[in-house]
C-alpha cells in the first residue's frame, strides 16, 4: 500500500487537505489525533506524564490541563522535548499499528511535525501543503486566538518552509481559494492511485 505522508507548517491548512482526500474515500491516520487519544484519562501516555510532570498540569477530574501544559513549554523548552520523547514513539507505534490493519491502495498519513520527528521512513511519499509566512499567522490568529510571539514561537520549533519545499515529491500551494485546492487534491488522487497500482 502507498502511504503518503502529510505535512506542512502551522496554519497551512492540512486539516483541510486531510478532508478533502478523506471525501474522495481514502483513508487518513492522522498523527494529532492519534497523540489526543493517548493522552485521555486511563491511558499509559498519561501516567507517564504525570511522573514527569507533577500534578500541576491536570484538572481536578484528572484531564490533562492543556493550557498549562502549554504554557510550561513556552516558558521551557526542554520540557516539549521530554513531552515528545514521551509521546512520539508511542504515536509512531500507533501509526503502523493502523496502516496494517488497512486494506486500501494507499493512504494518508497526516504528521504536522514529520520532518522534525524524522518521521520519513513511515512513508513512500511526502506531500507538504504550503502557504506564505503572513497567511499562516493569520490563520492562526483567527482559529486558536493565540498571540503573535506564540505563534512564531511554534513557528521557529519547525522546520522552514523552504527545507519542507526542498524535501517534498509533491507540493499543494493553499495560498489560493478552495476550488483551486480541491482540484488539486483530486489531480493528486488520480496519481496516487495510479502509483499504487504500478
Amino acid at each position: 500500500m502507498l502511504k503518503v505522508g502529510l505535512t506542512g507548517g502551522i496554519g497551512c491548512g492540512k486539516s483541510t487537505v486531510s478532508h478533502l482526500f478523506s471525501k474522495l474515500g481514502v483513508p487518513i491516520i492522522d498523527a494529532d489525533e492519534i497523540s489526543h487519544h493517548l493522552v485521555q484519562s486511563g491511558q499509559p501516555a498519561l501516567l507517564a506524564i504525570k511522573e514527569a510532570f507533577g500534578s500541576g498540569i491536570f484538572l481536578e477530574n484528572g484531564e490533562l490541563n492543556r493550557v498549562a501544559l502549554k504554557a510550561m513549554i513556552f516558558e521551557t523548552p526542554a520540557i516539549k522535548q521530554q513531552l515528545e520523547s514521551i509521546l512520539h514513539p508511542l504515536v509512531f507505534q500507533e501509526i503502523l499499528n493502523k496502516i496494517n490493519l488497512l486494506t486500501d491502495v494507499y493512504c494518508i498519513v497526516s504528521i504536522p511535525l514529520l520532518f522534525e520527528t524524522h518521521a520519513e521512513l513511515l512513508v513512500d511519499r511526502i506531500l507538504v501543503v504550503n502557504c506564505d509566512e503572513q497567511t499562516q499567522i493569520e490563520r492562526v490568529k483567527q482559529r486558536d486566538n493565540l498571540s503573535l510571539e506564540y505563534i512564531k514561537s511554534i513557528m521557529a520549533t519547525q522546520v522552514s518552509s523552504a527545507f519542507r519545499l526542498k524535501h517534498a515529491d509533491d507540493i499543494i500551494d493553499n495560498s489560493k481559494n478552495d476550488t483551486a485546492l480541491a482540484e488539486h487534491v483530486k489531480k493528486l488522487h488520480n496519481f496516487y492511485l495510479s502509483l499504487s497500482l504500478c
